[in-house]
């Protein structure tokens, strides 16, 4: 194990991954064995950010701030909107069809 790995729970294995966008936060990648690639969110901040987001839209709801709520939403959807099109963009560039 080299200085920069990290184990959990005694788990941990090495595979070679197919890379198809930059490895930035929502780098898209194919895992050995996948048809298709995924998009990798990091766990440190992006998949944190996007908890909180959705958390910040379920309590507008409870506090009954529907228009809260609704800009919330719509900013939580527009992110997401850009991801799927970064992984639509890398599936086309590499002539994969979408799997949806």
């Amino acid at each position: 194990m080299s200085p920069g790995d990290v184990r959990l729970d005694g788990v941990m294995q090495r595979v070679e991954a197919e890379l198809f966008t930059d490895g930035g936060n929502d780098a898209v990648v194919r895992l050995p064995g996948r048809r298709f690639p995924g998009v990798l969110i990091q766990g440190g901040g992006s998949l944190h950010m996007l908890r909180r987001d959705v958390a910040g839209v379920v309590e507008a709801c409870e506090r009954g701030d529907s228009p809260d709520a609704r800009d919330s939403a719509g900013l939580l959807l527009a992110g997401l909107d850009a991801l799927l099109a970064r992984y639509a963009d890398a599936l086309q560039d590499h002539e994969i069809p979408r799997p949806y």
